[in-house]
């Protein structure tokens, strides 16, 4: 099995840009890396090979460089072919593309960042993006007959019989007398 083992910080003006890098930068993207790379150091390496020629990692560099930074973490590639180099240019930045978002675990994360009080921007996504991500316009949601409420209730009651508490009292139940409300909110909720 191939893989790269040699990481070492070089200096950023001994980089050579692939010359044919098909795979563009925007103005409004390199800002993004750069403020990433202020709020978070410069943490994913560029991928280069021994002479000094970037694979991977163009847009970080860019933004390197105009963040004036001198040096920067490369991983090296040895064991490629050109003609594998070349490939791994346009796979590594096509690959990327294909992979989506958990809008769920993406709601959680916005969430914990927002009571964080972090600054979402820093994420990469801008104010149009995350409100598209989450936009809760009430035309586009559908009715219903779920009753939250009773769903609640449920789950409340629910609750209360599997922790072997009375409902009336909230005092525990005798062992004989949690099992059967055990067995009741197992029927109760169709698990048995």
């Amino acid at each position: 099995m191939n893989m790269t083992s040699e990481m070492q910080l070089v200096a950023v003006e001994k980089l050579i840009p692939y010359v044919n890098n098909a795979r563009t930068h925007s103005p409004e993207q390199v800002n993004k890396l750069r403020s990433s790379l202020r709020e978070f150091g410069f943490i994913n390496p560029i991928i280069i090979d021994h002479e000094y020629n970037v694979l991977c990692g163009h847009g970080r560099l860019l933004a390197a460089k105009e963040e004036n930074y001198t040096e920067v973490p490369c991983v090296y590639v040895d064991h490629l072919s050109d003609a594998q180099k070349k490939a791994y240019i346009l796979a590594d930045n096509r690959m990327a593309l294909d992979a989506g978002w958990d809008d769920e675990l993406l709601a959680v994360e916005k969430a914990e960042l927002e009571e964080l009080g972090f600054d979402l921007g820093l994420t990469g996504f801008d104010e149009k993006e995350l409100s598209d991500l989450f936009n809760t316009n009430e035309n586009d949601t559908k009715d219903d007959d779920f009753d939250l409420s009773a769903a609640l209730e449920k789950r409340h009651s629910y609750s209360v019989v599997m922790c072997g508490l009375s409902e009336n009292t909230r005092q525990p139940r005798c062992p004989a007398e949690k099992e059967a409300a055990i067995t009741e909110a197992l029927r109760y909720f169709g698990m048995i």
